[in-house]
């Protein structure tokens, strides 16, 4: 393992100019650790490594992988750690999400790396194993913008499916007057998928909720809706 650790962060480090690093930074408010290269060279990496040496893996050889990767703090490694577990996914047990939460909560400090690790790894454990929803509405609660975020985002391809929708809710409650902004679109962009299958139960939330919704979080929440109801519910 240690030898296709090293391979990877080579091939990471042979692609990786100033130019992309610098360019990539300016995403994001927080510091991060950038290599320095464009998504799609990050994909090709990954699934070359995917194909050739980790679908071979045991589950637990590929998440000691995984947690390396996490480890190095380098949004590039994050990425291909996500893409790994998003394709063993279907793997894993309600017992194999202590290691994803705790990598939710010990590694995660930027939107990227919160939205492509919960949007679809987390996500489909959810679709996966819906006894688990009530551990991922627990981090509503925690102290942790990040993982508040993640509470949030993590619904988002259910909800486009036209699931949870009363733990969605539930989520969106608990979340309402979060002062952090990144929260705010996480919930808000929640809302938003949830609309898409469900425009009237979002529609009535944020009617009754809108005195006390950021309006960040609200903007989201209608951005895919008719422009007469986008009137409704921005009025004061």
């Amino acid at each position: 393992m240690e030898s296709l650790i090293q391979n990877l962060q080579n091939d990471l480090k042979s692609q990786a100019t100033e130019q992309n690093r610098l360019a990539g930074e300016r995403f994001f408010k927080e510091n991060v650790k950038l290599y320095g290269l464009k998504a799609a060279q990050v994909q090709t990496i990954a699934k070359h490594y995917f194909s050739s040496q980790v679908k071979m893996m045991s589950k637990s050889e590929m998440l000691a992988l995984c947690e390396q990767l996490w480890q190095s703090g380098f949004m590039e490694e994050t990425f291909i750690a996500c893409y790994f577990t998003e394709r063993f996914v279907k793997h894993f047990s309600p017992e194999d999400f202590v290691s994803l939460e705790e990598w939710v909560k010990k590694y995660i400090n930027n939107w990227a790396s919160c939205d492509t690790f919960c949007n679809h790894t987390i996500g489909d454990m959810l679709m996966l194993h819906p006894l688990l929803i009530e551990k991922v509405k627990l981090w509503a609660k925690s102290n942790n913008r990040w993982v508040r975020r993640a509470a949030a985002v993590s619904f988002i391809v259910p909800a486009r499916k036209g699931l949870f929708h009363n733990h969605i809710v539930d989520i969106a409650t608990m979340l309402l007057t979060d002062s952090d902004d990144m929260v705010q679109k996480g919930y808000g962009w929640m809302l938003k998928a949830t609309s898409q299958s469900n425009q009237e139960l979002v529609f009535n939330f944020v009617m009754s909720n809108k005195a006390k919704m950021p309006r960040t979080a609200l903007r989201y929440a209608i951005e895919k809706m008719p422009l007469e109801l986008k009137a409704k519910a921005m009025a004061k």
